[in-house]
C-alpha cells in the first residue's frame, strides 16, 4: 500500500427525504465518522415544506416553514461535521411521484460524481413513510447501477435492529455502530432542528438528562450478503 492510499479520505454518502432524518435516525453515526475525518455528504430530496410540527407554540405556516428547516438542516449539519449538504428540490410528500428513473439516475450522478466508500438510505419497505421508501429505492437502484451495493446500507429506528429475525434478517446482516462518545453532537443537532424538535420537552432538558434519552449504538442493515455472517460494528 503507497502512502496516497494510507492518507485516502474516506467518503460518505446519506441520501434522505426530509431535514432532520439524518439527526434524529443515526446523528450519532454521522458525527462519529465526521470527527475521524471522513468526508459526509448529505443529500436532502426536499426540505420538508409539509412538516407538521412548528414549533411550541406554532411560530411558522406553510409559506416559512421549508426556508426555516433549510436553515435549521444547515446548522445541524454543522453540529455534526457534515461538510456538503445537497437538496433534491422536490416537494415534501411527494417523492413517490417524481419518475423513477429520472431519480435514479440524478442520485446516480452524485454517486459517481463522489464515489463513496459508504452509503446510507431508507430501505424501501422498512422505511415507515412514502418519502423514505420513495427515496431508499432510488438511491438502491442508483448504488446498484454504480456498482455498490456492498457499500450501501440501510438505516433502522432506534434498536428495533438489536432483534432483526422478525424483520428477515440475521445479526450478520446488521452493523451496530457504538455512538456513545458522539451523543452530545448529536443532541446539539437536535437542538438545531428547533421547529421539529421544540415540541418535545425531553430535548430541552439539562444536557445530561437530554442525552441519557439516547440509545449508545445505532443500527444498520447491509445492502449485500456478509459471507462472515457476523455482526459489524463499522460501516467502512
Amino acid at each position: 500500500m503507497n502512502a496516497t492510499e494510507t492518507t485516502k479520505t474516506r467518503n460518505l454518502l446519506a441520501v434522505f427525504a426530509h431535514p432532520d432524518d439524518e439527526t434524529f435516525i443515526c446523528g450519532g453515526t454521522l458525527a462519529k465518522y465526521a470527527s475521524e475525518g471522513v468526508d459526509i455528504t448529505l443529500v436532502s430530496a426536499t426540505r420538508g415544506e409539509m412538516g407538521r410540527r412548528m414549533g411550541n407554540p406554532p411560530y411558522l405556516n406553510r409559506e416559512t416553514i421549508a426556508a426555516a428547516r433549510e436553515q435549521e438542516l444547515r446548522q445541524a449539519c454543522a453540529r455534526l461535521g457534515i461538510r456538503r449538504l445537497h437538496f433534491l428540490g422536490i416537494r415534501d410528500k411527494t417523492v413517490e411521484f417524481v419518475d423513477e428513473a429520472v431519480l435514479t439516475g440524478r442520485i446516480e450522478a452524485l454517486i459517481r460524481d463522489i464515489r463513496p466508500d459508504a452509503v446510507l438510505t431508507f430501505h424501501e419497505k422498512l422505511g415507515g413513510h412514502p418519502d423514505h421508501c420513495a427515496i431508499g429505492k432510488a438511491a438502491t437502484a442508483a448504488c446498484e447501477r454504480a456498482g455498490l451495493r456492498e457499500s450501501l446500507f440501510f438505516i433502522s429506528f432506534g434498536d428495533v435492529m438489536e432483534h432483526p429475525e422478525p424483520y428477515g434478517y440475521t445479526r450478520g446482516d446488521i452493523v451496530k455502530i457504538d455512538v456513545s462518545a458522539h451523543l452530545e453532537a448529536k443532541l446539539a443537532a437536535f437542538r438545531a432542528h428547533r421547529c421539529q424538535s421544540e415540541i418535545d420537552e425531553w430535548v430541552w432538558l439539562p444536557d445530561r438528562e437530554a442525552v441519557s434519552r439516547f440509545g449508545k449504538h445505532e443500527y444498520f442493515i447491509r445492502a449485500a450478503a456478509n459471507p462472515s455472517g457476523r455482526e459489524g460494528h463499522s460501516l467502512f
